[in-house]
């Protein structure tokens, strides 16, 4: 008997891998999963408060893919988006219908989308789906990779002719692979929430830097907002241990009254903030995405959407391999596809990050003068929108299909 050789492995059951194995559904490949969560585990822990903000190329992705419809409530749009900075002068005010959209955008807590990529995944169509699988060897074989996952019922061998590095900041395969990366600690630490203002959430984003770091509200259905709070490293022990309403207050300082009175938050999870940029995305056989090739600040909400794009373009070419999903000249066009989007989302947000942290005269002023040029130059703004929207360098297609905003956009 021929021994079974998968198509594609990708590794990593998180939202990019799960986002990737979606996308291929239909697609007549050969595909296996793998991640080293328990099949009864949630694929974001009910602990994480986070709110994703979705830009507008991953909802129309994201319903093209049969995941929004899995969703409890539809994303709340973002309509509006606000940004200043603490001590500069000026502030940047984008609303989508200048360029004749609905929203930029929608908000979803990170459970939610988990959850539905989950119900998504289990009506993928001949997936070979293993959980509880923690990869722990790769090798090199003719013409496919060779990969051993350790589980509760033993080490399974498997071969594919691609294996996809979906497995988050510390990828195990891009170790195995021996691909460096280059790291950026960006001495800070961010705080999830949901809050409750006097002024409901009506579709308003409000973005706010600080020296210490970007704290954001993000209009949620029911009229509270997600929140984002980041402090400096150093006294991330110390709110972590505030009471509800001590953090409510910190809040209310780096906010100021831009949605009103804040009248309570809820629970609270946190992380340290670090850049890990993988230096090559492609070896052989083998490709990395998500933030197994990229972990970004999280300013501007980049991460999970270049991520997804990420999966996007491989599915569109993997679908086209003619026979072979692990072939040089597809991991070739896969990389020169990627690397735009990835250069200038990478540059805004660490860019942004790093500028707008720094609290010395000079940057101020060099701030202040961006800020008034983003205010009165309407193709600057523009250029701004289109990005925040995921309209950046080739998008993939399913991402670039407005027909389906109506699914989200509402």
């Amino acid at each position: 008997m021929t021994e079974r050789i998968h198509d594609l492995l990708i590794v990593g059951g998180g939202l990019v891998g799960a986002s990737l194995a979606c996308a291929l559904d239909g697609s007549g490949l050969d595909v296996a999963l793998a991640e080293s969560e328990p099949a009864t585990a949630p694929m974001i822990a009910d602990a994480d408060a986070r709110s994703l903000a979705l830009a507008a190329a991953s909802l129309n992705a994201l319903a093209a893919l049969g995941v929004l419809r899995q969703l409890p409530t539809p994303p709340a749009p973002i309509r509006r988006i606000h940004v200043s900075r603490s001590g500069d002068f000026g502030s940047v005010r984008l609303d989508a219908g200048e360029y004749g959209r609905d929203a930029f955008g929608g908000v979803v807590a990170a459970t939610a989308l988990g959850a539905a990529l989950q119900a998504r995944l289990r009506q993928v169509r001949g997936l070979r789906h293993l959980s509880g699988a923690r990869l722990v060897a790769l090798r090199e074989g003719e013409g496919w990779r060779e990969a051993d996952v350790a589980g509760e019922q033993g080490t399974t061998t498997l071969k594919a002719r691609l294996v996809v590095g979906a497995d988050g900041t510390f990828s195990s395969v891009r170790a195995a692979l021996g691909i460096a990366t280059t790291a950026h600690d960006y001495q800070q630490h961010l705080f999830a929430s949901s809050v409750r203002a006097a002024r409901a959430a009506d579709g308003q984003a409000w973005e706010r830097f600080t020296d210490d770091g970007p704290v954001a509200l993000l209009p949620r259905l029911g009229g509270d907002y997600g929140c984002i709070c980041t402090v400096r490293a150093d006294e991330a022990e110390a709110v972590a241990a505030l009471t509800d309403d001590d953090f409510r207050a910190l809040l209310q300082a780096r906010l100021g009254w831009r949605a009103g009175r804040l009248l309570a938050v809820g629970r609270r999870s946190g992380h340290p903030l670090r850049q890990r940029l993988a230096q090559d995305l492609i070896a052989t056989r083998a490709v990395l995405m998500g933030n197994a090739a990229q972990t970004l600040h999280p300013v501007g909400a980049q991460g999970f959407n270049l991520g997804l794009r990420d999966a996007l373009t491989l599915a569109e070419l993997v679908g086209g391999a003619r026979g072979d999903a692990g072939s040089a000249a597809m991991l070739a066009e896969y990389a020169r596809r990627r690397a735009d989007d990835r250069a200038q989302t990478v540059r805004f947000s660490d860019g942004l990050a790093r500028l707008t942290a720094l609290p010395m005269a000079p940057a101020r002023g060099l701030r202040s003068l961006a800020m008034r040029a983003l205010a009165d130059v309407p193709a600057l703004r523009a250029r701004l929108a289109s990005g925040a929207m995921g309209f950046r360098g080739r998008v993939p297609a399913l991402a670039g299909d407005d027909s389906l905003a109506a699914q989200w956009a509402r």
